[in-house]
């Protein structure tokens, strides 16, 4: 017996409400679309329309997912950052709203020439600022030689490939030379407050990119302690931080001769980019 689309969604949303709250009707529309093949603002458009029962399994399956606590972006293995699709999975951080005022502040001023990114994760920082400076080029590192392949799988649908230079390593062990930008979105997550995440999170995102240990700073320290030879004169650096980390972040750079350093807030008003220039 076919089923109709809106009757199939509603039966979905009683199902994962319970479990994800308000947000469940939200995720219900975004995967019934997903199932469908069609973009998620035409959902409405086809909800009296017979679902097949093939998508019907497929629509089944990822419900449950979801219930697993699974992120919705992980299933339908993209998420929309700064205006584009990136794709990702269970070897990548989610790009975050949040991580898009790193973005604004490193638009500003002059252009930069030759850019970083230390730890690229799905590449949404780096990428994101090729494709929105057609005369820059590209470094991105990272330790996840998984996390690599898909930067560059999204390096090509963005069409910015031919500007990304892309290895595995330590933080700067495979750099040389030097950079007019250096950007990261480092782990900052403290021991303490791995335990506060949510599933989604902390079951489902590689803990690698999460935290670097007790106290969240030692990627800082890190970056910190070799900034100097690779940020060019005049150069600047941006660092995504946790919002209660401004104030040590700053210290650590400081303490390293830096004496240019500010903390952005982002749009909730929370601390979340530390700059630096030369």
């Amino acid at each position: 017996m076919t089923r109709r689309a809106a009757d199939v969604l509603r039966e979905a949303v009683l199902r994962l409400r319970p479990v994800l709250g308000e947000g469940g009707a939200r995720d219900a529309r975004l995967l019934l679309a997903y199932a469908l093949g069609i973009d998620a603002g035409r959902l409405t458009l086809v909800l009296q329309d017979d679902v097949a029962p093939e998508v019907l399994q497929s629509y089944l399956g990822y419900v449950d997912q979801r219930l697993s606590r699974q992120p919705a972006s992980q299933i339908i293995g993209r998420r929309l950052f700064w205006g584009r699709e990136f794709l990702v999975n269970c070897d990548v951080l989610d790009p975050r709203p949040e991580t898009e005022t790193l973005i604004e502040l490193a638009l500003r001023n002059a252009p930069p020439e030759r850019i970083l990114d230390l730890g690229l994760g799905s590449g949404c920082i780096l990428l994101t600022l090729l494709a929105e400076l057609p005369d820059a080029v590209g470094f991105g590192v990272d330790v996840s030689v998984a996390a690599l392949r898909v930067a560059q799988k999204n390096a090509v649908r963005l069409g910015v490939a031919d500007r990304t230079d892309v290895h595995q390593s330590d933080w700067f062990s495979a750099a040389s030379g030097q950079f007019d930008l250096i950007v990261s979105n480092p782990p900052y997550i403290t021991a303490a407050e791995m335990g506060e995440l949510d599933p989604e999170v902390s079951h489902w995102e590689p803990k690698i990119a999460l935290t670097p240990g007790p106290d969240g700073l030692e990627s800082y320290r890190i970056i910190a302690n070799s900034l100097d030879r690779f940020l060019a004169k005049d150069g600047r650096a941006f660092f995504e931080i946790g919002y209660r980390q401004g104030a040590a972040v700053c210290k650590i750079f400081q303490e390293r001769g830096f004496d240019d350093v500010q903390v952005f807030p982002d749009l909730n008003g929370h601390d979340r980019v530390v700059q630096i220039r030369r």
